[in-house]
Parts: structure tokens; sequence; C-alpha cells
């Protein structure tokens, strides 16, 4: 499937006309046209905003039916790497970004890429410190040049690979308008973050999601268990149809709910099934959604 066939076809799913995807973008519905029938592609923004506003990462929506991926470039990048030779624990602190993604490949560094196509002094105003401190490996980004934290949430992508046979016990804390975390298997992963919008995609284990704002998690798919840790929000998480799980409520007054094809549903959750949703913290609400409006 193009991409001019996919950004169509999960538009109308949403029940979206191309007017109201050109306000929700800030573009001309004439541009949103132009998407559909395979004249342009949007440049990287657009495509970012695309992939957050539907919940589906740029890399599906860049990829074509036969599997082979269109490239996203970005105009500056600066990428740091560091040889794991051994399982770590990774405790890594990104502070603001536009995109976050980490991934697990097949390799044996971890490599950390900021990119952006706005800021050309990307390489002198980012630091990417990595220190290996026994069984632990700990990576921060540090701005430099006065440059702000909300310079970062505004122009720069940070994305993240760990090789997968080195992977132990995963504590990363980031601010971005997006968070995706893909094919990646392992004990645990704490997410400390600030996002509206969190994907998860072929990840096995624990995901332990901290944040305080109400929030969307797509899961791709569902592998171990999934823990939301919230105080005051309300946030709704998409499993795939068809996927056994089991929901637990803790915590002082959190409520969790379902929804089946957008509509308020009886609880769908498995007593004792392998896959486990969680909602902890204080005064909470959490929709557990599946169907034609979820993944």
């Amino acid at each position: 499937m193009t991409f001019a066939e996919k950004l169509k076809m999960i538009r109308k799913q949403a029940g979206m006309s191309q007017e109201q995807l050109s306000e929700k973008l800030g573009v001309s519905r004439q541009a949103v046209t132009k998407w559909e029938t395979d004249a342009g592609i949007p440049d990287i923004e657009n495509i970012m905003a695309i992939s957050g506003l539907f919940g589906i990462s740029i890399d599906e929506l860049l990829s074509n039916e036969k599997g082979t991926k269109k490239t996203v470039e970005y105009l500056f990048e600066s990428v740091t790497e560091y040889d794991i030779d051994e399982p770590k624990r990774y405790d890594m602190k990104f502070g603001g970004a536009k995109q976050f993604l980490l991934s697990g490949y097949q390799g044996e560094k971890i490599r950390v890429r900021l990119a952006s196509n706005t800021m050309s002094t990307l390489q002198n105003d980012f630091k990417v410190k990595i220190d290996d401190i026994k069984k632990r490996i700990d990576v921060d980004v540090n701005r430099k040049n006065g440059v702000t934290e909300a310079a970062a949430k505004e122009a720069v992508s940070i994305f993240v690979q760990i090789p997968t046979p080195y992977i132990g016990k995963i504590e990363c804390a980031v601010q971005a308008e997006t968070v995706e975390i893909r094919s990646l298997e392992c004990d645990s992963i704490e997410l400390d973050i600030k996002t509206p919008q969190v994907t998860l995609e072929d990840v096995t284990g624990t995901v332990e999601i901290n944040c305080n704002l109400d929030m969307e998690v797509v899961c791709r798919s569902l592998n171990g268990e999934v823990a939301i840790n919230q105080v005051s929000a309300t946030s709704k998480i998409h499993v795939p149809e068809g996927v056994a799980f089991t929901a637990i409520e803790k915590g002082i007054g959190t409520n969790i709910f379902y929804e089946k094809d957008g509509k308020r549903a009886e609880d769908f959750s498995v007593p004792d099934a392998e896959n486990v949703i969680e909602l902890n913290g204080i005064k909470s609400e959490l929709v557990i959604t599946t169907g034609r409006e979820g993944v």
C-alpha cells in the first residue's frame, strides 16, 4: 500500500474529511488532496504530525506493500555510538525532543542519533554523553550555547538503537510530542515521560509508563505487561483486537473503562491472562479500547 492509499484509508477510518485533516495539520485542503492522489509527499514535519495524530509509526506510514521503506532524510544530524560487549542496564535522560524513537537491533553498539531539518548548529548545540559504569550504561543529552528545551521540542528528533543481545533493564526519561518504542525484548522498560502519544510495537516484557499528562497509548502488539502510573489524568490504551489480557486497578480513585469500535463496552478483559494492563496512581481513568477505532 502506498503512502497516498494509507493516508486516505486512516483518515476515513477516523471519520475525518480532507478539510478537517488539513485544519488539524495547519495545511491547505489542496495539500491533503495532493498527498492522497500520490502527486506529492508531505515534508518531515507533516509526516511526524500525521504519525502522532493517527498513532501510526513513521516507518509504517512510509513503507510500501512490498515491505521496502522510503528513507526519511534530515538536513542535519549528529550520531554518537558506543560499543557494548555484555548485557547492561540502560539509564537514559534525553530532555526535550519533538519525536523520540527507541528500538532494538542486531548490532553491538548503542547508537544515539539526533536529527533536525531546521537546526543547522545541531552538532555544536547538543552533546551526547555515554558513560559505561560496570553493568550500567548512562546516556545524557546536554544542550549547549543557550539552546532551550522549547527549541529542542520544536526542532529535534531523537532516535536510539540498543543492541538486542545486550539489553537488560531500561530506564528512559524524555519529553516529546510522540514517543515510540519498537522491537525490544527485555525484562522491563520504565519510561518517565511527558507526552500525549506513546506507541509500542513488537515490545516484549514489562513496560512501565510514568506520565501525568492525558495520553493515547497505542499497542500494535501486546506481549507482557503495560503498567500506566498517573495522577489526576485520563488516558486511553489501544490494544489489538482478539488479544487476551487481564486488567488491574491499583491506587486511589483509579478506574478502568472499555470501548469497542469507538463505543462504550462491557469489560472484555480475561482473568489470569498472560498479558496484563495495569493502572496505578491517584484519581485517574484509563479507557481500554479495541476494534476499528483502535489499532
